[in-house]
């Protein structure tokens, strides 16, 4: 509902057998879990296309499963693409409909309907820092984590060792789980495979990020059971999907969602207000309560934002794929914003 990528299918997949289909990226973005907000970020879609490409080539090189299968109409490695690429190419499994009805969904039904093949209806977070944004502040004290704190500083944290943690995927609002309810709604994947897959992830992305000059804080992956198997779906190690910093400058999505903040106040209150009353409501749709409209960008924030996202790209995969500034200068034209 909130995602910012187009969906075509090629072949349906069946209980028994995958089918195919891409994704195209295309330059809208979200924040707070609104959807697409009234404007865009130009060349968005492509930096986020290869750096996830770019990122599955390198877990395939791990030896770490995926869904991946290119990029572009001919489903072609990333090296092979003329210019940076809108489109990957992925093997797609079934997405049962999760039913909500009296304030709860129905995961046995979901899982009813998955067959053999299907998307885990999980989010599995994997958290190397605490920056001062991060919900987990919000979900335990320091000592939760094993920092000798009491509370939590106003910089950013390094953990001592990776946090992974289970979120829902499906509902309306995102809601993070204790272990029994993520087994639960892990259906037939094992729940210890999934943090064993995640922390995989977080190796080879953190790995790459600290070679290109970034600190990689904290990301996420979905997840694919195929016949057994379970692989990394989606897409990975993006400015949208993972928190990463330059120089102590944040250079992911958490930079248009820390404009907002500061900006307008008034909306992000309005969305948290909303989210809550729908769970007081057992509401669905926590949209439909919210009373106030997100603005658009001005367009000197717009054409950081844009500098940075293709000036990542750039430099986390080593390609001068975009016509942008080098990282340096596009990571202080944001630090202000």
């Amino acid at each position: 509902m909130t995602s910012v990528k187009e969906f075509r299918v090629e072949r349906e997949p069946t209980a028994t057998a995958t089918g195919r289909g891409r994704f195209a990226f295309t330059d809208d973005y979200s924040v707070f879990d609104w959807g697409p907000m009234p404007d865009t970020i130009p060349e968005k879609g492509r930096s986020l296309c290869t750096m996830g490409a770019f990122n599955f080539e390198l877990l395939e090189e791990a030896g770490v499963p995926t869904h991946y299968r290119g990029v572009g109409p001919d489903a072609s490695p990333l090296a092979d693409a003329d210019e940076a690429p809108r489109e990957l190419a992925i093997e797609l499994v079934q997405v049962p409909d999760l039913p909500f009805a009296d304030g709860a969904y129905d995961y046995d039904a979901f899982h009813g309907a998955a067959g053999g093949n299907y998307l885990i209806p999980l989010e599995v977070v994997f958290r190397n820092t605490v920056p001062v944004g991060s919900s987990l502040r919000s979900r335990g004290a320091p000592r939760d984590y094993g920092l000798d704190a009491d509370e939590w500083p106003d910089d950013p944290v390094d953990l001592p060792d990776p946090v992974v943690e289970f979120s829902t995927k499906y509902e309306e609002q995102d809601r993070y789980l204790d272990r029994a309810e993520a087994e639960r709604i892990a259906g037939a994947a094992d729940l210890d495979a999934l943090d064993d897959l995640a922390r995989a992830v977080n190796r080879v992305v953190t790995e790459r990020a600290a070679e290109a000059g970034f600190v990689h804080e904290d990301g996420k992956i979905e997840c694919c059971y195929v016949d057994g198997e379970i692989r990394v779906a989606d897409v990975v190690g993006t400015f949208d999907e993972n928190r990463f910093a330059y120089r102590g400058q944040e250079v992911s999505k958490e930079v248009v969602r820390q404009y907002y903040k500061r900006a307008h106040p008034e909306w992000v209150e309005a969305v948290s207000e909303a989210k809550a009353a729908a769970d007081r409501r057992g509401v669905a749709d926590w949209r439909t309560l919210c009373d106030v409209d997100p603005d658009p960008l001005p367009a000197d924030v717009i054409a950081a934002v844009a500098d940075l996202y293709a000036a990542g790209a750039n430099a986390y995969t080593g390609t001068a794929w975009f016509d942008a500034p080098d990282v340096d200068a596009a990571v202080d034209a944001v630090r202000d914003l």
